[in-house]
């Protein structure tokens, strides 16, 4: 609740947290949020303009854009959150017994990592759809696949740091398990790092979705996502502008308030970080009285 109190102080921050919270659950409840059936075909209200019944017109099968932008949320955001969670568990595994147990054993996790980040990430992640085939499921076991090991190395290094403790190295010394170590002292105390790098992620991920979709290789027809709609609204760019802007105005929208959200969550988590802010605002502040040729205490 501290947390959210602290986010809430900054407007940026609570207008994002609303954007993102709207987003979530229209996706969660696009059946019954959105006025028409996604998919239904009217090729007589092919490119029909804005209506009552069609508040954003409709595209080149006649089908509405308002039900396709709605359910477009899920793949564009919820099920890339999926993703999300299942590469930070992932991550989060590996980084957890490499950075606490040191060693033989984080050699070994590290080479592994190591040969994950080599591959520069959109390369590896585009090698992977190659290899599975393009498709939603697809893109999201590469989305996995290739962000594992970032999650796994920012993690880590989180690790050691809490792991190199007095509370910790007590806590062995008296015979405390290492799995009661790591759940009691250093989940709780990662969580924190975890949260911030991922929801970092998380707008980066919505947007190679949309990129894929866009180029064919992630969601296919007849379904909806955001890039896919950009992809089959180009070749009237010019004439039906609009059907364009919907969902890219929709993906640069939510794409900029997960990130505002982020730099909250890690100001709200990193007391350091607050102060710092909180000094450069009032250095801007006085730097600006001064130029309107005002007196600072």
């Amino acid at each position: 609740m501290n947390m959210l109190k602290q986010i809430l102080k900054d407007r940026l921050a609570g207008v994002s947290l609303f954007i993102v919270a709207i987003t979530i659950a229209a996706g969660a409840f696009a059946p019954w949020l959105a006025p028409h059936d996604p998919n239904h075909i009217h090729m007589e209200l092919r490119y029909a303009g804005p209506s009552w019944d069609f508040p954003l017109g409709n595209d080149h099968l006649g089908r509405d854009v308002l039900s396709r932008l709605i359910f477009g949320i899920r793949p564009s955001v919820l099920y890339v959150f999926a993703a999300l969670l299942a590469s930070v568990c992932m991550g989060a595994i590996v980084g957890f017994i490499a950075g606490y147990f040191r060693g033989r054993t984080d050699a070994v996790l590290m080479r592994v990592v190591d040969a994950m980040l080599s591959f520069p990430g959109y390369v590896l992640t585009l090698a992977l759809i190659g290899m599975l085939g393009v498709g939603l499921e697809n893109i999201l076991i590469a989305f996995v696949l290739s962000k594992w090991a970032w999650f796994a190395r920012i993690i880590r290094t989180s690790v050691m740091q809490i792991a190199e403790t007095d509370y910790i190295k007590y806590s062995k010394t008296i015979g405390v398990g290492h799995l009661s170590i790591m759940a009691r002292h250093i989940v709780p105390v990662s969580l924190p790092d975890i949260a911030v790098i991922a929801s970092s992620a998380f707008g980066s991920m919505v947007l190679q979705i949309s990129g894929f979709s866009f180029l064919g290789l992630g969601i296919q027809a007849p379904h909806a996502e955001w890039g896919m709609m950009l992809n089959e609204a180009r070749t009237v760019m010019f004439s039906k502008p609009e059907l364009m802007l919907a969902p890219g105005l929709t993906i640069i929208l939510v794409v900029s308030a997960i990130n505002f959200l982020s730099d909250a969550l890690q100001g709200a988590l990193d007391p350091k970080l607050m102060s710092s802010k909180a000094k450069f605002q009032a250095r801007t502040a006085v730097s600006a009285a001064r130029l309107q040729g005002k007196e600072v205490a």
